[in-house]
């Protein structure tokens, strides 16, 4: 399972976070960076990879941590491997569009 959130940002559209639901609550850390993964950004509420599938698939813009998220966006053609970036041990992904 993962966890998904959708944020509407006024005159600037939809950001869809999602990430492994093992990692809500944990705080990560990449050299002097804490990366905290808490239910205010990636949201309480349990989805199906289904579900963060067809959220990724309609998102203009996303922010995902976690194995399975990761190789979901992908596997999808979101991202690519190479522009991933691990912290601490785990892959995370933005995607942007313009």
């Amino acid at each position: 399972m993962m966890y998904l959130k959708v944020h509407h940002i006024p005159g600037a559209g939809e950001v869809v976070a999602a990430c492994d639901s093992e990692l809500l609550g944990v705080t990560l850390m990449h050299g002097d960076v804490e990366v905290c993964v808490t239910g205010g950004f990636y949201g309480t509420e349990r989805a199906t990879e289904e579900e963060v599938g067809r959220a990724l698939t309609d998102a203009m813009n996303a922010n995902i941590i976690g194995r399975r998220v990761v190789a979901l966006a992908i596997a999808l053609g979101l991202v690519r491997e190479e522009d991933c970036v691990m912290i601490g041990g785990i892959p995370h992904a933005q995607v942007f569009g313009i």
